[in-house]
């Protein structure tokens, strides 16, 4: 694989740890700032709805700017906010700081899968993409743990400071290691002298019912892992009957199945897409109710949010190469909307299991709620399967075409029998 992907993993990996290291340092931020719990809550909040209005609004923004001068601008921002939010001296700069690094988020994650795309030969982008990806596994992994226990040692604002370099790290990587040119900026001329699409053309890629299909099934699929993991942690402690103080610890086997499944997920799905999200839906929903059965058992709980990561998170690299695949003429807006699609699926999913708690169902009730929602998910992905533009009628032409050439010279190809209709 090109170094250049591990540039931007290097870039995923800081966005990752600015958008989850807040949740163990919310203790130390509320203290500081002296809000109530509640209120420093609203710096994930905050942060999560930037994402999908950057993942947007700036992409769109950036349809006719050379990708990898979006994706450095994209870093100095990113950079900038968590400068603001390593000295702010007050809530409401914190909050600013929050969101102007959030609103790189969703734009950088869209830009950055197509450069990945482009950087390697068609059978390998979803493997690409999954390297990416692979930096926000990480920090997941390693990046929030070790970045909690920092702020917690050296006073909350190390870690941004710690992310402000990781930022400039990435930067620089993305400025010696990504080509100059990588794939034809939207809206200007190729090596054709065609100008590329431009945002009027961004726009029309959503004209595909596939793309929405792809869309609803990201929210759906994803955002199903992601509330059950909401809650993950009083299911931890009041139903598996985990002491508090390995929470952090349990989470990194979750962080761990992320890694993996995200690497795994992005080779399966460069050799059968729809094949692969199918699989993946089905063995997401049974993992969710399997943990939501037998979470009274500590053994079985570790060994469920391994598998909960793993197949949950493999389904990003083919969630993104989906939607990329059916919006190719014009990618890059649809890949940031899909990001905010991940995003949308959050909240759905926190909304839902959070319904669930609040009607007194009890703390595995989120795992249930998950499975549901990922099952809806799965029958969104078979719709999109069946239908027009699916992998189902890409397969029965592919094999109208195999036949086609494998038809010798001057023979005609047999017609088919009276009152059959022919797969297209």
């Amino acid at each position: 694989m090109p170094v250049a992907l591990w540039a931007l993993a290097i870039g995923g990996f800081g966005i990752g740890l600015t958008e989850f290291v807040i949740m163990g340092l919310l203790p130390e931020v509320s203290a500081d700032f002296g809000v109530t719990e509640t209120v420093a809550g609203y710096l994930i909040s905050g942060y999560a709805l930037s994402v999908a209005v950057g993942a947007v609004a700036l992409t769109a923004a950036l349809t006719k700017v050379d990708r990898k001068k979006a994706l450095l601008g994209l870093m100095i921002l990113f950079i900038a906010g968590n400068l603001v939010s390593a000295v702010a001296p007050t809530y409401e700069l914190m909050m600013l700081g929050r969101v102007v690094a959030a609103l790189c988020h969703g734009a950088f994650f869209g830009i950055g899968a197509v450069v990945a795309a482009d950087l390697v030969a068609r059978e390998r982008r979803a493997a690409a993409i999954s390297i990416m990806f692979a930096g926000l596994t990480v920090a997941n992994v390693l990046g929030v743990p070790f970045g909690t226990l920092l702020g917690q040692a050296a006073g909350w604002r190390s870690t941004f400071w710690a992310i402000t370099g990781i930022g400039v790290l990435a930067f620089v990587g993305i400025a010696l290691l990504v080509p100059a040119r990588v794939g034809v900026p939207d809206g200007v001329a190729g090596p054709s002298g065609q100008p590329g699409p431009g945002l009027r053309g961004e726009l029309a890629a959503f004209r595909a019912p596939q793309v929405w299909l792809s869309i609803a099934v990201t929210v759906l699929g994803y955002g199903g892992m992601f509330g059950a993991f909401t809650y993950i942690a009083f299911t931890l402690t009041e139903v598996s009957g985990f002491a508090s103080s390995t929470v952090p610890w349990l989470l990194i086997l979750f962080g761990a199945g992320l890694f993996v499944g995200n690497l795994v997920g992005g080779k399966a799905a460069d050799r059968n897409l729809g094949a692969t999200l199918l699989t993946l839906l089905v063995l997401l929903t049974v993992v969710l109710t399997v943990f939501a059965l037998t979470a009274t058992s500590q053994v079985a709980t570790m060994i469920s949010l391994v598998l909960m990561g793993a197949v949950g998170f493999a389904t990003v690299p083919g969630l993104q190469m989906r939607v990329m695949r059916h919006a190719s003429a014009a990618p890059t807006l649809a890949s940031g909307a899909n990001i905010a699609a991940f995003n949308v699926g959050n909240a759905l999913g926190a909304w839902v299991g959070g319904l669930t708690l609040a009607a007194g169902l009890g703390y595995t009730s989120p795992l249930w709620a998950g499975a549901v929602v990922t099952l809806a998910g799965l029958a969104v992905m078979v719709v999109a399967v069946l239908v027009r533009g699916g992998e189902r009628g890409e397969r029965a032409a592919s094999r109208v075409e195999d036949a086609d050439q494998a038809q010798p010279a001057g023979e005609e190809r047999p017609a088919a029998p009276a009152g059959r209709l022919v797969e297209q």
